[in-house]
Formats: structure tokens, sequence, C-alpha cells
């Protein structure tokens, strides 16, 4: 790991050194079940393109039979490629290896990429009206165990896919409504699976408006978000709202609030606190979350 680490860190310092800007941000995600360490640098390499690279560390606080003893590291390089009438989003990631202590169960790890693609529909400068359409498509495989409604335990290799479709309108550079919708689809059929232990966060695939780490194996999510802006500010306010269905867990309601704002030149922040219940509210989580960045 510490190799591929290097290897990816050097990389980017060699392209970093000749890129116009370059954002560091660094952010923690608190709740009763895990503990979450990100850290991220985006180097703008163009006028049109950006690269990066990001880190990840997820420790289960509440640790069962099946669940794991060792951190979860994982690894990301993002690129974001803007053009006239369309953003193209590239996030290929990477989880190492979580060896299991318990025999049953298989070790476990993943792979994958996230790409989303971003329309533009209006840009009407004169009224402040802007329309963008947005498509994802996201493939995954990881390696895991399965636990089957009969009751048997089985190590299984998984593909699984994720498809979104959505919109942001931005209304006088005062408010923004985002609304999406991600299907999940598994090759390898999941009809039959109780559960998985399985490393991958299955926002790594889609977002879904909740700061909580899901590696349950979802059937869909829906999901909206409202903003107020002030931009000569640089700062906003927002809600979201999520409901999702899953294979392997009860569905759940997710609800979040959230502010960021600019605390010094260069410098900003992003806080923001996520109540999650399942719908017969046998299962509730808090969760919170803060994120510092930096521009140089």
């Amino acid at each position: 790991m510490k190799k591929l680490l290097f290897i990816l860190l050097s990389v980017f310092t060699l392209s970093a050194a000749n890129a116009r800007t370059v954002d560091v941000t660094a952010a923690y995600t608190g709740a009763s079940h895990f503990d979450q360490v990100e850290a991220e640098a985006t180097a703008a390499l163009s006028l049109n393109a950006l690269a990066g690279v990001k880190a990840k560390y997820v420790k289960d606080k509440h640790v069962e039979p099946e669940g794991f003893k060792n951190p979860i590291y994982s690894v990301y390089l993002p690129v974001h490629l803007d053009f006239e009438l369309l953003q193209i989003n590239l996030t290929p990631f990477y989880y190492f290896k979580n060896k299991s202590e318990n025999n049953p169960y298989q070790d476990a790890s993943a792979f994958g990429l996230k790409t989303l693609f971003v329309m533009n529909l209006q840009d009407d400068t004169v009224n402040d009206l802007y329309t963008n359409a947005f498509i994802g498509a996201s493939f995954a495989r990881q390696k895991g165990t399965a636990f089957f409604d009969e009751g048997d335990v089985s190590d299984q290799y998984y593909s699984q896919a994720a498809y979104t479709l959505g919109f942001y309108k931005d209304f006088f550079r005062s408010f923004g409504f985002q609304a999406s919708a991600t299907a999940f689809h598994y090759p390898d059929g999941v009809s039959d699976v109780a559960g998985f232990r399985g490393v991958l966060n299955q926002q790594d695939l889609a977002e879904a408006q909740t700061l909580d780490v899901t590696r349950d194996l979802g059937k869909y999510t829906l999901n909206a978000r409202l903003t107020r802006m002030w931009p000569d500010n640089a700062s906003t306010i927002y809600l979201g709202y999520a409901f999702g269905e899953y294979h392997t867990a009860d569905p759940q309601h997710s609800f979040m609030v959230g502010n960021s704002f600019v605390l010094a030149q260069r410098i900003s922040v992003d806080m923001a606190y996520n109540h999650i219940r399942t719908v017969h509210n046998e299962n509730k989580r808090d969760i919170f979350y803060v994120r510092l960045g930096m521009s140089f």
C-alpha cells in the first residue's frame, strides 16, 4: 500500500509543479459507528482540465463478528474535463485488501470507476438562470463474503453497476435545486443474498445525499438538495434529503443540513449534520462532517 501511495503522490507532485492552481482539502466524518478521514489534492492543469489524488481511511467502531478489525483504506484519482457545453468527471478507485482474522470470512477488496457527464441545458446570463442535466454510469467489482437467506455463507466476487440521472437548476445565483435518482444493477445476482461483508462504500458509485458509509447492496436511491447561495461572500446553506431501498438492509431516510463559507483568504470550510433512520425507526444514526480547503 505504501509503495502505491508513494507512486501516486510522486506522479501528482510532478504534475502539480506546472499546474496553474492547486487545491488541498482535508475532511473528517464522525458518528457512533465509524470514523472517516480523507485528504485530497487537485491541480488545475489547464483552463479545461483538473486532476488529483485522494486517500481515505475508515475505521468501524462497533466490530461485529463479520465486521472489520482493521481500518479500510482506499485511493482515488479524480479527473475533471470542462468543455463549453459538457463536463466530464472520471474517478477510478481502489480499496486495499482488508485481511480477515475470522476464518469463515474472505479477505475483502474492491476497485471500480465512477463517471459523471454534466450537460449545460440553459445558460441565460441576462436573467441569471442556469440548468444542467447529468448522467452517471459507474462500475465496480469487489470480493467479500455473502450471507444467503438459507443461512449459508460463501466467498463471492460481485460485479455491480450504478446508473444516475438528475438535474441542477440555478435561480438568480441565489438558489439552487438538485434532484437525482440512481438504480443499482448486479450482473452476478443478489436475489437470495441476505447480507454482504464487503469494503466498498456504495457512495463511491453514486452520491446519495448522506454522509454515512453505506456498504449494503442498494436497489435504488432518490435524493434532492436545496441550496441558498451568497456568491459575493462565497457561502451557502444547504438542505438535503434521500430515500433508499436495499437488498441487504431496511429502507432508510436521510436528512442533511450544512453550511459552507470562506474562513480567510484562500481558506474555506464546509460543515454538515446528517440524521439517518430506517422506515421503522429501528436504526437511527447521527453523523457530523467538517472539511477544510486551501488554494495555492
